[in-house]
């Protein structure tokens, strides 16, 4: 299971640097004037985690195979992009797919990076930024609603649901609230609209406050507003340095941490990304480790062993026998399987038993 995410923001907020710097693709354009990306960059990228790497020095295996998280970077929107300002909103579809928005916002002042708005103010900037995915929204929905209605009048039961269903949200959405605070949100009809138009307001948005090196280890008052602004929203904010991520790309482990210790931070941006993003989504991650492979599989928390072992094969969960099972703190205080089966920590588990993250899992099956 990929985890993707989209980001969004003003032109020229750092989102082609931030992406240059997490994904360490370097094929994003990036320079100092409006709409520097055209076309949308997409990446697939490994998830580090430290515990691969721990369970890799026990089992010596011939690969270690991470989980992976997309990134799709789209050109920067401006005020009136729906009605065709600056580049218009033709990229969105590109992120209606991913499950969450990563939007960057610029929280530092420096007067040789212009600003398209003319001056510093990221709440300004996040609203300009919603209004837009609104109202890209809102025209999908009335799209829906014209579809539905021809359908119903030719007595299509599903269409019939469905349009008072789509009818109360374009309402909803028309009035200026996003589509996460619908709330038919959890009803069918909405759930079979959104399961084609993933509407860019239901998901999930972590704002990327981008600071210059000073505003990593205090927050200063651009980053203060956005996060009072996030906070009545239920909202993750995520700060990072996209410069700094980027000067970074080449150092290895040993280097990085020293850098960010200096600068009074203890995680990477990507590693703020990927733990807000697995949180917000539900994710977590289980093991399986061999001499072939040390592996990462990323679920949905409160996955029963079946559905996890599907993760690998489905024919795995089909055949779902049962499950053998090592906690990944007794793997590594016991030095491995062996040691952590003598110590009597292995554990067979049934159909219902419910993965924890980091578990490290044998799958027993017949098909």
């Amino acid at each position: 299971m990929g985890l993707g995410i989209g980001l969004v923001g003003l032109p020229n907020v750092g989102k082609s640097t931030t992406f240059n710097a997490l994904t360490k693709a370097q094929n994003a354009e990036s320079a100092n004037y409006p709409f520097c990306t055209i076309e949308p960059n997409k990446a697939v990228v490994p998830v580090p985690d430290k515990r691969l790497d721990a369970l890799a020095k026990i089992v010596n295996p011939e690969k270690i195979q991470y989980s992976t998280l997309d990134f799709v970077d789209i050109a920067g929107l401006v005020a009136g992009a729906s009605k065709g300002e600056g580049l218009g909103n033709k990229f969105l579809g590109n992120i209606r797919e991913t499950e969450v928005i990563l939007h960057i916002v610029r929280c530092f002042a420096d007067e040789n990076i212009v600003h398209t708005e003319g001056s510093i103010d990221p709440i300004r900037d996040v609203e300009i930024i919603e209004q837009e995915l609104l109202f890209a929204d809102i025209d999908a929905v009335i799209k829906r609603v014209e579809m539905l209605k021809k359908k119903a009048r030719g007595n299509d039961k599903d269409a019939k649901e469905q349009l008072g269903v789509a009818e109360e949200l374009l309402a909803h959405i028309e009035e200026g609230h996003p589509v996460s605070t619908f709330e038919g949100i959890e009803s069918d009809g909405f759930l079979a609209i959104n399961k084609d138009l993933r509407l860019l307001t239901s998901k999930p948005i972590i704002y990327g406050a981008n600071v210059d090196e000073d505003g990593l280890a205090e927050d200063n008052a651009f980053v203060q507003r956005l996060k009072a602004y996030a906070s009545e929203r239920n909202a993750e904010v995520i700060k990072l340095c996209a410069k700094v991520e980027e000067d970074m790309v080449d150092f290895d482990e040993e280097e990085r941490e020293e850098m960010l210790t200096d600068l009074g931070v203890t995680e990477s941006g990507l590693e703020q990304i990927i733990h807000k993003g697995f949180d917000t989504l539900g994710l977590m991650s289980y093991f399986t480790a061999g001499v072939k492979e040390v592996r990462a599989w990323t679920i949905r928390k409160n996955t029963t062993a079946p559905k996890a072992a599907a993760a690998i094969h489905n024919d795995f969960e089909k055949g779902f026998i049962r499950a053998e099972v090592i906690s990944y703190e007794d793997f590594i205080t016991f030095n491995g399987e062996q040691g952590a089966k003598e110590a009597g920590k292995n554990r067979l588990e049934g159909k219902e038993y419910i993965v924890q993250d980091g578990d490290i899992m044998h799958f027993r099956f017949n098909v």
